[in-house]
């Protein structure tokens, strides 16, 4: 825990001295694949909006951008690399062409809830672009709906170190507890979703 409190005092300092693109660049790297936690990012932002070193506006607005550019690098690579990868090797791995193809299919059809809400899950946010690359999902949809989600989850991180302080230990606690409130609004917008959409199916009479 002690490495954990370290990097946010370092966080702190260097979003502080970097400012709004310290931000971008971060959350850039939180988004794409590589495992750098929002949450030890904009907490530690909240927590300078609350000593009128930061602005809201700037805070989400940079966190935002940065979370859409990291979203647009890992689409790129499924696109370019993905796709030809598996269509050639995913049969040895049990994903044979009808299977990708459906779940291509899938995708192209629920792409819009599928991306907004994977950008408010832990563990999916960082990956929902890969399959959204590889069933080439509308760009501007693409980067819309990741934003959308982005930025909701950036303002509650926000929202936790404004309120929370600089006490690590209580911004891990109410991270967590904010992760769960979240993942019950998930379940609740796609419960709406399926049944909003099996409505529109309906045919009439």
């Amino acid at each position: 825990m002690t490495t954990i409190y370290t990097f946010l005092d370092w966080l702190v300092k260097t979003i502080g001295t970097m400012g709004y693109p310290g931000i971008m660049f971060l959350m850039f790297i939180e988004s794409t694949f590589i495992p750098l936690p929002s949450e030890l990012v904009i907490p530690p932002a909240g927590y300078l909006i609350s000593q009128n070193q930061m602005s809201w506006t700037g805070v989400i607005l940079s966190g935002t951008i940065g979370s859409v550019l990291g979203a647009l690098f890992n689409y790129a690579i499924a696109v370019h690399f993905g796709r030809p990868f598996i269509l050639k090797y995913g049969k040895y791995f049990g994903i044979t062409e009808k299977r990708f193809i459906k779940g291509e299919i899938f995708f192209l059809k629920h792409g819009n809830i599928s991306t907004f809400i994977g950008r408010l899950i832990l563990g999916v946010r960082h990956y929902i672009s890969f399959p959204a690359g590889l069933a080439r999902m509308n760009l501007k949809r693409f980067c819309f709906y990741t934003a959308f989600g982005a930025s909701i989850w950036v303002w509650v991180l926000a929202y936790i170190g404004y309120f929370v302080g600089n006490n690590k230990e209580k911004v891990m606690e109410v991270s967590k507890q904010w992760t769960l409130y979240i993942i019950v609004g998930c379940v609740l917008l796609v419960i709406i979703y399926i049944f909003w959409h099996r409505r529109r199916q309906k045919p009439l009479v």
